[in-house]
């Protein structure tokens, strides 16, 4: 990836084909299976202008590619929510992937940076995320990109 240069936005509602793969990989790095019926939802809610859940990409646009978009090598899905601490929201940055050859070239750092710049346009005054502690490749980005507070995670299934 070294003489590509990166585009990271939207995708688009007719992307779907080169979003899904990513997504399931992303399920797969954390051993999870999401119903089908739960990404056509997710994916639609992508498109909804009354949704606050949002979806970029990373491109790799070699010379090849010309200005047009080539393939993609990285996913974030974000969702913009209130606060009681805040009259703007926060943004919560749920979902992030790249794939295995595009890592460490600085997909996922663009595409944590395309999320700050659209939260920051939307008036969040805070980006959050979760990772796995075991994680080790994504938390050695997360500690250069961000602050880790130390709060712990409760959760109970319902």
């Amino acid at each position: 990836m070294t003489n590509e240069s990166r585009v990271v936005r939207p995708l688009r509602e007719d992307e779907k084909a080169a979003w899904e793969p990513l997504w399931r990989g992303y399920q797969a790095f954390y051993g999870v299976e999401i119903p089908r019926e739960v990404t056509d939802l997710t994916w639609a809610r992508f498109h909804d202008p009354a949704e606050p859940m949002f979806v970029l990409g990373a491109f790799a646009a070699g010379p090849e590619a010309g200005a047009a978009d080539s393939r993609l090598l990285g996913i974030v899905h974000y969702v913009l929510h209130r606060s009681c601490w805040t009259a703007g929201p926060y943004c919560y940055l749920q979902d992030l992937f790249t794939v295995p050859e595009s890592r460490g070239q600085g997909v996922g750092r663009a595409l944590i940076e395309a999320v700050y710049a659209k939260s920051a346009e939307a008036g969040a005054s805070r980006v959050w995320w979760l990772t796995q502690e075991t994680n080790y490749a994504g938390r050695m980005l997360y500690d250069r990109v961000a602050d880790r507070p130390g709060f712990i995670q409760y959760r109970k299934l319902l």
